[in-house]
C-alpha cells in the first residue's frame, strides 16, 4: 500500500484536519507527524498540550496509521526518512512565509520521489471558534505565567521585544518571518519603564506609578497571548514589592526585573554621567527573599539586574553580587552594559557559568548591538531582550510624518510611507 504524510501541528482537532485524514486514506495508508515543541514555537504558537498529548490525539484519530515526531518544521529529513508516497496538506500554505514550508516540502519530494497534494482550507464558523478558544487558553494566566520557564528550558535563547501598548504587543504577537529558508518570531514581551513612561509622555524616574503600569499590561495581556516580562525599576520599598509580586503573579506576568540601586530612578545609559546609588548587597538580597516569599506558585520569576559594569564598580563586584542574589532567590540575573563591545558582558557570563549553570541570564544589548544571538546563547545566556526599539522606530517615523504636514499644508507627501489603515486593522483581530 502507498504511505500517506502529513504533519500536524495542533492541539485540538477540528473539522479541517478531519477532512485532511479523510482526503489521505483515499490515497493509502497515513502517517501524521506530530511537530515538536521547538519547532511549534518558531512555526506557531506555544503549545497547550505536550507533545506527548499531542500524540496519543492524533493516534486516536479514525484513518490514522502511525504517527511519527517531526523535528523541524520544514520537510527535508522527514521525506527523507519516510519516503512517502504522498504528502497532504491544505493550500493555505502557498503565499506569506509558511510558503518556505512548501517549497522544501515539494525539494523533498523531488530528490526522493512522491507527489505533493494539497486540499481547499476549510473556513468555517467551528474552524475559527477552536481557534478562538485556543487563544483564550494560551492567554489565560495559569498558562502565560509559567510559559517563560518552558521557553528558557526549550530555546537556545528566548527572544524579547519591548511593547508598550495594545497594538505594539499586537506586533509583537504576530510578526512571523521567513529568513534564509526558516521561520522566527519573537518568544516572549518587555513592558519597559522607560518606554512605558515615554509612550505616556513623562520621564523615566518612576513617575508612572504601579497602577498606571499595570494598564498597560492588561491592554497588551487582553490581545496576545505570549509570555511578559515587567521591568520593575528598583522594586520600590519592599513593603510595596511584595504586594506587587503578588499582584502581577495573579495577572500572570511570567517575571519582573528588578535593579540593585536605590534613591530616584536614573535610566542606566547615563551610567556615571548622573549620580546614582547601588544598593547594599544586604539590602537587595532581602527584597529579593522578601519577594519570593510572597509568590503563591512556583512559576512567577524575580530576575535581579546588576548595574555594577554600568556604574563602574568592577567584574568582581558584579560576580560577587550575583552568588549573592541568586542564594537569596533571584530565578535569574540580568547583566548590563553601555559599552559598545559586549566583551565585560561575555567575561562576566563565561565566569558566572564556571560556578552556576543553571540560572538563566538575561541582557540587554542596546549599546552592544551587533552581536548575534547565536554569540549572546553560546556564553550561556538564556532570555534576549530588545528593550527600546519599537518606541525608536515609531517616534522619528511619526516626527516626520507631522513635520511634512506642516511644510507642504497637505498630507500627499508622507501618504506613501503610511501603512493603510486597511491592513493594520487586519492585525485586530475580531470576536
Amino acid at each position: 500500500m502507498k504511505t500517506v504524510y502529513t504533519c500536524f501541528c495542533t492541539d485540538v482537532i477540528h473539522e479541517g484536519h478531519l477532512n485532511i485524514i479523510n482526503e489521505a486514506k483515499k490515497l493509502g495508508s497515513v502517517i501524521v507527524g506530530a511537530l515538536s515543541d521547538e519547532a511549534l514555537i518558531r512555526y506557531n504558537r506555544f503549545p497547550t498540550k505536550t507533545l506527548e498529548q499531542r500524540i496519543r490525539m492524533y493516534e486516536a484519530l479514525d484513518g490514522v496509521d502511525k504517527v511519527v515526531v517531526q523535528n523541524d518544521m520544514h520537510y527535508d529529513d522527514i521525506i527523507a526518512q519516510l519516503k512517502p508516497d504522498y504528502v497532504i496538506h491544505g493550500d493555505n500554505w502557498k503565499t506569506g512565509p509558511v510558503s518556505a514550508l512548501r517549497e522544501s516540502a515539494i525539494r523533498a519530494l523531488e530528490k526522493n520521489g512522491g507527489e505533493l497534494v494539497e486540499v481547499g482550507y476549510t473556513f468555517s464558523a467551528d474552524v475559527q471558534k477552536v481557534d478562538r478558544v485556543l487563544k483564550e487558553k494560551l492567554s489565560m494566566p495559569e498558562y502565560r505565567r509559567r510559559r517563560l520557564r518552558q521557553l528558557v528550558k526549550m530555546c537556545p535563547i528566548v527572544k524579547t521585544l519591548e511593547v508598550h501598548s495594545g497594538l505594539t504587543g499586537i506586533i509583537a504577537e504576530k510578526t512571523v518571518v521567513e529568513h534564509e529558508g526558516k521561520l522566527d518570531q519573537f518568544d516572549a514581551m518587555w513592558v519597559s519603564s522607560l518606554c512605558d513612561s515615554t509612550a505616556k509622555g513623562k520621564p523615566d524616574i518612576e513617575l508612572v506609578d504601579m497602577s498606571s503600569r499595570l494598564r498597560t499590561i492588561d491592554d497588551v495581556m487582553e490581545v496576545t497571548t505570549k509570555p511578559i516580562i515587567l521591568d520593575g525599576d528598583t522594586g520600590g520599598l519592599t513593603e510595596h514589592f511584595v504586594y506587587n509580586v503578588r499582584t502581577l503573579e495573579r495577572m500572570g506576568v511570567s517575571a519582573v526585573i528588578i535593579e540593585d540601586k536605590t534613591g530616584l530612578k536614573k535610566n542606566s545609559l547615563f551610567g556615571t554621567e548622573v549620580v546614582q546609588t547601588q544598593d547594599s548587597i544586604e539590602n537587595f538580597c532581602a527584597k529579593i527573599t522578601a519577594g519570593k516569599n510572597a509568590q503563591l506558585t512556583d512559576e512567577f520569576m524575580i530576575i535581579a539586574r546588576i548595574e555594577s559594569l554600568i556604574l563602574e564598580q568592577g567584574m568582581e563586584d558584579a560576580l560577587t553580587r550575583a552568588y549573592a542574589y541568586v542564594e537569596a532567590g533571584a530565578d535569574g540575573i540580568m547583566i548590563h552594559s553601555r559599552k559598545k563591545d559586549p566583551a565585560e558582558i561575555f567575561e562576566f557570563c563565561d565566569k558566572f557559568r564556571e560556578k552556576n549553570t543553571e540560572t538563566p541570564i538575561v541582557v540587554v544589548p542596546t549599546s552592544f548591538n551587533s552581536v548575534t544571538e547565536e554569540e549572546l546563547a553560546s556564553h550561556g545566556i538564556n532570555i534576549v531582550i530588545y528593550a527600546n526599539q519599537l518606541t525608536r522606530s515609531a517616534f522619528p517615523a511619526m516626527q516626520q510624518t507631522a513635520t511634512d504636514i506642516l511644510k507642504y499644508h497637505r498630507a500627499l507627501e508622507v501618504d506613501s510611507r503610511l501603512m493603510p489603515f486597511k491592513e493594520i486593522i487586519t492585525l485586530i483581530d475580531e470576536l
